[in-house]
């Protein structure tokens, strides 16, 4: 892949460390490139990862896992990019692993991580824990990633209820993570339905989006205080920047216990692709 210095997506990203004092472990990145020759086609990818465990270990895990997966899909070929983006998810798992199983006082450090890459308007994504990716359009909001919680696995069982899962004491254990000592799998389900099937979920990999679309990638400092319908209206009545700094304020006024790390990445009203271009 070839580094672009200008993205074909319009990017906008804020990150704040919450009201609480904590340490900022969030960590994001978002790379521009382009095929090599004859290949005319452009991709943006987007990484955004949320650090767990102390002394400073956190963010070391999500700094580890933004630029390991970065590298991975900068080295690719493009060719197959749900297989580069698995490949590089586990290969940043292991390394977070075996650099906090090497340093006693980065033991345990782990990470949550969420990505997306668009390839001219396709997307593939995979995620890793409860950091989150949404997609806005048309005036609806859809949480296409799948949260790794003891919440969402219970829930999905039906052993508890939505009301129930509010402020349950199991609301910030995480099933998954980026820094196991077990091969960690990359979620690559888009649930566009909520009746969908896991396969049916996964074939979705690969999906167009529309001009105007915007896809969120945030942390869960966000979303543990501000409602999806919230995100939405939020968007849709401030120009981007605005928008999310209007988000990150919301989720400090309701507290902001945790770091709160927002990327959004929207395809411009006047997209074209490059077999369009050529037609002109």
């Amino acid at each position: 892949m070839i580094t672009l210095k200008r993205a074909h997506l319009r990017v906008v990203a804020r990150t704040h460390p919450g009201i609480r004092g904590k340490n900022n472990e969030d960590r994001y990145a978002v790379s521009a490139y382009r095929f090599p020759p004859p290949d005319p086609r452009r991709s943006l990818l987007a990484v955004v990862a949320d650090g767990v465990g102390g002394h400073q270990a956190g963010e070391i895990a999500a700094e580890i896992a933004v630029e390991e997966i970065s590298q991975k899909v900068a080295s690719s070929d493009g060719l197959d990019p749900l297989a580069s983006l698995k490949e590089a998810i586990v290969q940043a798992s292991d390394k977070i692993f075996q650099q906090s199983y090497k340093r006693s006082e980065q033991d345990g450090m782990a990470a949550t991580c969420v990505c997306a890459w668009i390839i001219e308007d396709q997307l593939y994504a995979a995620a890793v824990g409860d950091s989150r990716l949404y997609l806005l359009s048309q005036g609806n909001i859809r949480q296409l990633s799948i949260d790794h919680t003891w919440i969402r696995e219970a829930l999905d069982r039906g052993f508890i209820t939505e009301a129930e899962a509010v402020d349950h004491p199991n609301q910030h254990i995480i099933r998954r993570y980026l820094g196991s000592q077990k091969t960690v799998i990359p979620d690559t389900r888009l649930r566009l339905q909520e009746n969908e099937t896991d396969q049916e979920a996964e074939a979705n990999q690969g999906m167009h989006i529309n001009p105007g679309d915007l896809l969120l990638l945030c942390t869960d400092g966000l979303t543990d205080l501000v409602e999806d319908r919230e995100i939405l209206e939020t968007l849709e009545k401030n120009p981007l920047e605005k928008g999310l700094e209007s988000l990150i304020n919301l989720a400090n006024e309701r507290g902001g216990h945790d770091n709160i790390t927002v990327v959004a990445l929207q395809l411009p009203e006047n997209y074209q692709s490059p077999a369009q271009k050529k037609t002109r």
